[in-house]
């Protein structure tokens, strides 16, 4: 397993804490109590049902182990106020051919989801935007070719 300090927003951190809880506690004594019920059916040799909760406990106890790992390796970097794009920061951006507007969260790669707004700060577009100020234009290859943005606003 990795030993390098891995970035996070503190809203992040908390998830992460929130997720583990949720793991360590309701979801292992639910699956400790079908291992318990299943049990009662009789031979464990062939009790799928035994079986099938023995290996979601394999799952999750592989799954609290990887996030323990990871908010051991936390550390929280906190978005600075200011103009500059920078990890923490909410920023629009503006496709100049498109002029379809998005917005992003530029945070960890380890919290990064796209569907909820949060873009790793270790993307193309992200690193594009890093250290620049609202009006700014900037340029990113994708894989479907070089794409033109102007950074609306850095919050």
């Amino acid at each position: 397993m990795s030993t390098e300090p891995t970035q996070i927003t503190a809203e992040g951190l908390a998830e992460l804490k929130a997720e583990l809880d949720q793991l360590e506690g309701p979801r292992r004594k639910e699956i400790s109590e079908r291992i318990k019920i299943a049990r009662d059916f009789g031979d464990l040799k062939e009790n799928s049902e035994y079986h099938d909760a023995k290996n979601e406990q394999a799952f999750l106890e592989t799954k609290i182990l990887k996030l323990r790992e990871r908010l051991t390796q936390a550390v929280v970097i906190e978005g600075e106020a200011g103009s500059h794009a920078r990890f923490g920061s909410s920023v629009k951006l503006r496709d100049e051919k498109s002029g379809n507007e998005v917005a992003y969260k530029l945070v960890g790669a380890t919290e990064a989801n796209l569907a909820d707004g949060k873009l790793s700060v270790e993307s193309p577009v992200a690193q594009a935007v890093v250290g620049k100020i609202a009006g700014d234009k900037v340029a990113v290859s994708t894989p479907r070719g070089d794409r033109l943005y102007t950074l609306v606003s850095v919050d």
